[in-house]
């Protein structure tokens, strides 16, 4: 996870920081806290002091000159060699510009001729300058970087959130982003948020339409919280939080769950219609189709079995998914073979006949 910080000046930013991550330090589960450095860069300033140019009669670029042929390097010629050219640069060895002594020996020529030294005409000296100057959106911007070990990323994020609002006060012109990771796990939630229901109103749609009454549609519905009970569990049991691959084994698990609501009350529909009295038509219908709800059932689990038992690269995102698929499965299972049949047996009890209605 990325904090990110905006301001204007550099150094207010540095120590501001420093101060978040001291911060987020306390918060268990936050690991590997490290602000982005930007500061520190060991720099050699010359500064030119135009009232000693204007004495000797040197000019500013006269200077800047030297120092960039002695220090940096300055492009002599070019040589030539079949169909290349290189270029041919000259400098001052390394031991006439090792350290400042050294540099301020350096001369300079005066227009009558005079050679004088750098260090008469310049204050030299060793500072520090930034390593890096980040923006974004026009901002500047220091990220303080962390990890997330032990705990879900969603409540170590919220519990950082809440610390730096109360501990932290930022002055007028900065303020806080939550980046990487996290960033991606908020617009997941946002989207699941839609997914989820859209999934929902058309599932039960489906199921309407199938058998045209909104009492069995809503029976075969009540697959799905059987179907989540489990996955909610399983993620529990492996100590695993709810995250985005998470969310989607939930969508995938509704599908297989409604299926085997609709195989167990079509057939009891079936049975019905042939004349059979409501309790005996369930008793039959589960008897007969427990074969094909346990077979999908377990080839679907059997499916996601390596995927929940990975290591390897993604198996972070693939065990959270697998886990929720399987863990579902069992319980949407065992809940539709026993559960479903009593409440088809209960809606149904106020019918005068034995027929359903197609």
């Amino acid at each position: 996870m990325g904090i990110k910080l905006f301001g204007p000046d550099r150094a207010t930013r540095a120590r501001y920081a420093e101060r978040i991550a001291a911060v987020v330090r306390t918060v268990p589960g936050a690991v590997d806290v490290q602000v982005e450095v930007t500061e520190g860069l060991p720099l050699l300033e010359i500064s030119v002091r135009r009232d000693r140019l204007a004495r000797y009669g040197i000019s500013t670029g006269q200077v800047q000159d030297v120092i960039e042929s002695a220090i940096g390097s300055k492009q002599a010629s070019v040589i030539v060699e079949g169909d290349r050219r290189f270029p041919l640069v000259v400098r001052l060895a390394p031991a006439f510009r090792r350290d400042l002594v050294s540099i301020g020996r350096i001369p300079v020529q005066a227009p009558t001729g005079e050679q004088l030294p750098l260090a008469q005409l310049a204050d030299i000296r060793e500072t520090t300058g930034p390593v890096q100057i980040s923006r974004e959106n026009g901002q500047g911007r220091t990220v303080i970087q962390l990890n997330v070990r032990g705990r879900d990323l969603g409540s170590v994020a919220e519990e950082i959130q809440r610390k730096v609002e109360r501990e932290v006060d930022l002055p007028v012109g900065y303020h806080l982003e939550f980046g990487g990771t996290y960033e991606k796990l908020k617009s997941g939630r946002a989207r699941l948020m839609i997914a989820v229901p859209v999934t929902f109103s058309i599932v039960f749609l489906l199921l309407f339409t199938t058998f045209g009454s909104l009492k069995q549609a809503a029976l075969v519905f009540t697959g799905i919280p059987f179907a989540v009970t489990g996955g909610i569990l399983a993620l529990f049991l492996r100590g695993m939080p709810f995250s985005m691959s998470a969310g989607v084994g939930f969508i995938a698990l509704f599908g297989v769950a409604v299926l085997n609501g609709v195989v167990l009350v079509t057939f009891i529909n079936e049975l019905r219609r042939d004349g059979r009295p409501i309790h005996q038509a369930v008793v039959d219908g589960c008897l007969t189709r427990l074969r094909p709800v346990l077979m999908t059932a377990t080839v679907a689990s059997i499916g996601f079995l390596p995927m929940a038992l990975a290591h390897g690269a993604g198996a972070e995102v693939q065990r959270p998914l697998a886990t929720v698929v399987i863990g579902g499965l069992i319980s949407s299972t065992l809940l539709t073979l026993f559960v479903l049949p009593t409440l088809y047996a209960w809606f149904e009890r106020g019918q005068l006949t034995d027929t359903v209605e197609v």
